[in-house]
Formats: C-alpha cells, sequence, structure tokens
C-alpha cells in the first residue's frame, strides 16, 4: 500500500485515495485506467474514471498521491471496492456537477459591470475577456498594443496583449493570470511600486490571457467537468500528441511568435492548475540545463516571496524530478528554441478544490504569484553567471 488521493462524484464525485494497491477486478465489466508498467507502481481499479492528478495513468508512482472523478455508477462500485481492499480515500467533492453549477450558475445573475469597472475577482466569459482586451487598447494606447497571432480551429483570433511603459506616468495597467483553463485577472497598483515602474520602463510583456480559445469556450457555455515520457498516440486521450510536431493551429500560430521573438524573448512563462509548484527544465527528460544554477536561483527566490504573502508553500525544481517526465512541454520547448529562462506554474490549490478554485481564491492566488512574477523578473534584469 502506498499513499495516494482520489476524486468521486455523485452526478459526478471527486475522491482521494489515501492508499492503493494492486486491484483486483470486480464483479462487472472495468477498465484499468490507472495501471502502471512496473512491479512496484500501482493498479486501481475503476469503471470510466477521469484522472485529474497526475494527467496520465504512466505517471502514477508508489507514494504519489492521485486525484480522480468518477460518475456516480462507478462510484458505486469503486468505494466498496476501496474499503474492502482496505484502501484510504477522501471525497473532496460529494456532488462535482452540482459544485460546478453553482459556481457557473452566478454567471447569468451577477450584475454585469461596465468594461472600465471590470472585476478582477470573478472568472469571466472569452467574450467579456476579449472586450476588456479591446478596451485597455483603446484606452491605453500608448501604454498596450493588442494584435493576433493566428486563429483557432474554430477560427476565433488568438490575441496578445504588449505591455510597455515609455513614462512612469503610464504605468497604470493589469496583469492577467491563468487558472489551468480558467481565466482570472488581477489589477495592480504599479505605480507606487518602484519595482514595478524598473521592470515596465526596461521590458516588454506580451501576454498571452486564453491560449485554448475554442477549449475556453466549450467549457464555458456547457455546464460539464473540466478535465502528458506521458503524451499520448491516441486521439481520444486527454494528452493526445496530435499526428505530427504542430499539427494544431494554436501552437503552430504561438510557436511561429516565439520563433520569431526568440532573440528578444528572455523569459517564458505559462500557469497552469493544480498542485502548487514552479518547475523548470527539463520535463522530457531528466537531466540538469546548462544555466541550472541561475534558473534555480530565480525560482528559488520566486517561491519564497510568493509564500511571504499567505504563508502558501510552492515546490520547485525540474519538472521531470519534482513532478514526472512529461514529453510535449511548452516550457521545454521555449528553452530548447533559446529563451534561456522557462517556467511552469502549477498554481493553487492542491487538489481540495482541484480544477474549481472558487472566485474567493483569485485575489489571494493572483497577489501570490505576482510576487514570484515580480521576482522572476527581476532576476532577469541582474547578470547571473
Amino acid at each position: 500500500k502506498s499513499p495516494t488521493r482520489v476524486v468521486v462524484s455523485w452526478t459526478q464525485s471527486f475522491l482521494k485515495i489515501c492508499s492503493i494497491n494492486i486491484g483486483v477486478e470486480l464483479d462487472q465489466p472495468m477498465q484499468f485506467l490507472l495501471s502502471v508498467p512496473c512491479l512496484e507502481c500501482l493498479l486501481v481499479p475503476a469503471l470510466q474514471v477521469d484522472l485529474w492528478q497526475p494527467s496520465s495513468p504512466f505517471h502514477i508512482v508508489e507514494g504519489m498521491v492521485t486525484d480522480v472523478r468518477v460518475s456516480q455508477n462507478t462510484s458505486r462500485s469503486l468505494l466498496p471496492y476501496l474499503q474492502q481492499a482496505n484502501i484510504q480515500y477522501t471525497i473532496l467533492i460529494s456532488d462535482l456537477q452540482k459544485a460546478i453549477e453553482n459556481q457557473t450558475g452566478l454567471r447569468s445573475y451577477r450584475n454585469r459591470r461596465s468594461l472600465s469597472g471590470y472585476n478582477y475577482e470573478v472568472y469571466h466569459s472569452l467574450e467579456e475577456i476579449q472586450g476588456w482586451m479591446h478596451h485597455l487598447n483603446k484606452t491605453h494606447s500608448d501604454l498596450i498594443h493588442m494584435f493576433s497571432v493566428g486563429k483557432s480551429y474554430e477560427g476565433r483570433p488568438l490575441f496578445i496583449k504588449s505591455l510597455y511603459c515609455q513614462r512612469l506616468c503610464d504605468c497604470l495597467s493589469v496583469s492577467p493570470y491563468l487558472i489551468g483553463k480558467l481565466f482570472l485577472l488581477w489589477k495592480l497598483p504599479f505605480l507606487t511600486d518602484p519595482a514595478m515602474k524598473k521592470m515596465l520602463t526596461q521590458l516588454y510583456f506580451y501576454i498571452m490571457p486564453v491560449f485554448n480559445v475554442d477549449g475556453y469556450q466549450f467549457s464555458w457555455t456547457n455546464v460539464s467537468s473540466i478535465s502528458n515520457e506521458g503524451a499520448s498516440f491516441h486521439p481520444c486521450d486527454d494528452t493526445y500528441c496530435g499526428p505530427f510536431p504542430e499539427s494544431e493551429p494554436e501552437v503552430k500560430a504561438v510557436a511561429h511568435f516565439l520563433r520569431r521573438h526568440r532573440k528578444q524573448i528572455k523569459a517564458y512563462l505559462s500557469f497552469h492548475a493544480y498542485a502548487q509548484m514552479l518547475l523548470y527544465p527539463y520535463s522530457y527528460k531528466y537531466a540538469t540545463i546548462p544555466n541550472f544554477n541561475c534558473v534555480e536561483s530565480a525560482a528559488y527566490n520566486a517561491v519564497n516571496a510568493l509564500q511571504s504573502a499567505y504563508g502558501v508553500r510552492y515546490r520547485y525544481g525540474p519538472a521531470s524530478s519534482t513532478l514526472y517526465v512529461s514529453s510535449g512541454s511548452s516550457m521545454d520547448w521555449a528553452y530548447k528554441n533559446g529563451i534561456p529562462y522557462a517556467f511552469a506554474f502549477e498554481l493553487r490549490d492542491t487538489g481540495h478544490f482541484g480544477f474549481l478554485l472558487p472566485e474567493t481564491l483569485i485575489k489571494p492566488t493572483c497577489t501570490e504569484t505576482m510576487l514570484a512574477v515580480k521576482n522572476i523578473t527581476l532576476h532577469l534584469l541582474k547578470k547571473c553567471h
């Protein structure tokens, strides 16, 4: 037995299994979706489970905590099995569908503010986000430049904002972040922060609020739960790598933009949910990057700055050893293409809310993350050897 977690649902429930044994099949048909190709690793018997953490069954190792979503019918078979096998588990969300509806149901009823009074402490639809971007581009044209790098599979524009202050008095703006596939924004008082003034007058910031615009639009209009060695060659898998590199228009467009500007770009930051980690290359193999000391120093200072806000602890280190070996990481791609500082944030939390981080946690998450980003950015302005 080894410590692991799972997630279950009633309509959809969310369960954490605290220890897992090599499983025994139940009477009814089932699939071993959480199987691991090694004797010391674990097998979790489950019917149509949705793996939340880690993202692939091949990443499950002994001692790891595993989060899984299962349907109501599956939980009726799985929970008795876990009890019979003396496997510890915790139900974090007993009715995931209801939790989603409670969060998304507020969208239609809450008061819509004008763009000038954009609410940075709630989740917004793609239409609202892009409307806000157009508004800032129009009202702060001396500070913000908005442009599209291409179109998505369904033909939606892929917008990027560039942010640069030529004069200190212009430095009033917004910094956006991502919590997994959900978008959040937080306004910061740049004028009162000398470090921010220094950053914004010496560096350009290219910000892409929503990468997967089609998926984001789908998750907003369909009330359902959201759900990489690591990539899959099976088209139906969540971690499907595609038929060839840059096969998808969104990836191709962003890769083209980064390649075109790679001589000028000093850092690449991506934001995901969830795990509370700050990761850097390599992800696809166990190896030390050439500028390890500089990157490690930047990460160490960043997580300490982050923790200073609310005491939230982040693990940090190479993605392969801190999380698991995973191919297809944009962070690895950016680093291999000459961007010396490439980081991936896995934001709050560690699984209690999972992909459904409440809106009440947007502000603290953004506040602490901004401290980390600021530390990384200031590190870029220094010469590290």
